[in-house]
C-alpha cells in the first residue's frame, strides 16, 4: 500500500511541490530527530485532497489529505502498521467510498455499509476495536472530495481475515484439497495460515515481515553497488512483474536475480515457520502474488501453487461474503 499523509490545515498555509508531484504543507515545523510526527486529529468537516490537485480546503474547516506519497523516507512521512494508530485510515476510507458513488452513479448523500478486513494474525484481537474504529460518530460524515460535497451515514462494517475472504471468489480451485496453505504477501507482511476441510486452523497463523517492500529496497540498494543507478520502485516493480521497461541491462539483470532470491527467501521462511511445501498446496495472493509465482521454479519441488494475482481479490472477497451474509439475513 502506498504511503499517505494526514495534516491539520492551518488557516494560511504554503503548498510545495514534493517527490512525485505531492502537494506537502511546509507551514508546520518539522519534529525533531529522532522523533516522529504526531498529527492533530481533525475538528468536525474534513476535505480531502488529491495529489497535484488544484482545489484548496475552506479555512478552518478541520483536516485534509493529500495522496499517494512516494514511499521512500520523507521528512514528516512514517509508516504505521497500525491502521488505528491515527485518522488516515479512516480519511482514506471516506475517499475509496467517494470514488465508489462516483464509479456506481449513486447519490452523494447516502447509507452505506462497509466490507473490509484485518490480517490473520490480529483480526481477532482487533476486530471489535477496528469495527469502532470505522463506526465513529456523528454521524452522517459530511465532507468534500475533489471538490464535490457527499453525506455518508455509515450503518454497519463487516470485517473478515484478509486472504481467506478471498477464497470466496475461487470456491473451485480449493475443491478435493483436504488441507492447502493461504500466504497473503503485502506490503510489509506475509501472513500464513493453514486451512483444513475448508476451515481456518487459528493455531497456524504466521505473520512474518517478509513483504514486497523489503524486495524492492534490497532491489534497489543491490542496483546501485552493483551499476551505481538510483532507480524508482515503480521502475524496479515493473521488472519484476516481468513487462517492458527502459532500463540498462545490467540493472534490469541485478533486480531479476534478486526478485528470485527473495522468493527462495518466502519459500524458506514458510519452512522454517512449520509449513512443508513439498507436501501442503499452497495458495498465493496479494500485491506480492505475481513476482513470487513468476520466479518460481520447478527445482523448488513444490506440492502446487495456485496463484491469485489480482491485487483486489481481497476487497472483491469483502463484498462477495457481505452480500452471501446479508441476503440470508445476517447482521454484522
Amino acid at each position: 500500500m502506498p504511503g499517505f499523509i494526514f495534516r491539520r490545515m492551518p488557516d494560511t498555509y504554503r503548498r510545495q511541490s514534493a517527490p512525485g508531484g505531492v502537494q506537502i504543507d511546509k507551514t508546520r515545523p518539522r519534529p525533531e530527530p529522532g522523533k516522529k510526527f504526531k498529527p492533530r486529529k481533525p475538528r468536525g468537516k474534513c476535505t480531502l485532497l488529491r495529489a497535484g490537485g488544484a482545489e484548496q480546503a475552506p479555512r478552518g474547516t478541520g483536516a485534509y489529505c493529500v495522496f499517494p506519497l512516494p514511499r521512500t523516507p520523507t521528512p514528516g512521512i512514517y509508516y504505521r502498521r497500525e491502521k488505528m494508530a491515527n485518522d488516515t485510515y479512516y480519511l482514506l476510507t471516506l475517499a475509496a467510498i467517494a470514488r465508489e458513488l462516483e464509479r456506481r452513479r449513486l447519490p452523494h448523500r447516502c447509507t452505506v455499509a462497509l466490507a473490509s478486513g484485518l490480517p490473520l494474525t490480529s483480526y481477532g484481537r482487533q476486530k471489535g476495536s477496528f469495527k469502532k474504529y470505522l463506526l465513529r460518530s456523528p454521524q452522517p460524515v459530511k465532507y468534500r472530495y475533489e471538490g464535490e460535497a457527499y453525506e455518508v451515514t455509515v450503518e454497519g462494517v463487516w470485517l473478515y481475515p484478509q486472504g481467506y475472504s478471498a477464497l470466496a471468489m475461487y470456491p473451485d480451485l480449493i475443491a478435493g484439497e483436504p488441507s492447502f496453505l493461504l500466504m497473503d504477501i503485502g506490503g510489509w507482511t506475509v501472513d500464513m495460515m493453514r486451512l483444513d476441510n475448508g476451515s481456518a486452523s487459528a493455531g497456524t497463523c504466521r505473520s512474518l515481515e517478509l513483504g514486497m517492500i523489503r524486495c524492492l529496497d534490497e532491489a534497489r540498494e543491490q542496483v546501485l553497488r552493483d551499476t551505481g543507478l538510483s532507480l524508482t520502485d515503480a521502475q524496479i516493480e515493473r521488472v519484476l512483474s516481468g513487462q517492458p521497461c527502459s532500463m540498462d541491462e545490467e540493472a534490469r539483470g541485478v533486480i531479476e536475480r534478486q526478485g528470485r532470491q527473495y522468493t527462495e527467501h518466502l519459500l524458506s521462511a514458510a519452512m522454517e515457520a512449520g509449513f512443508d511445501l513439498k507436501a501442503l498446496p499452497v495458495v498465493i495472493l496479494g500485491g506480492g502474488a505475481g513476482v513470487a509465482a513468476r520466479n518460481l521454479r520447478e527445482s523448488d519441488r513444490l506440492c502446487r501453487v495456485i496463484p491469485l494475482t489480482d491485487s483486489r481479490i481481497n476487497a472483491a472477497g469483502f463484498e462477495r461474503l457481505a452480500q452471501q451474509m446479508a441476503a440470508r439475513g445476517i447482521t454484522q
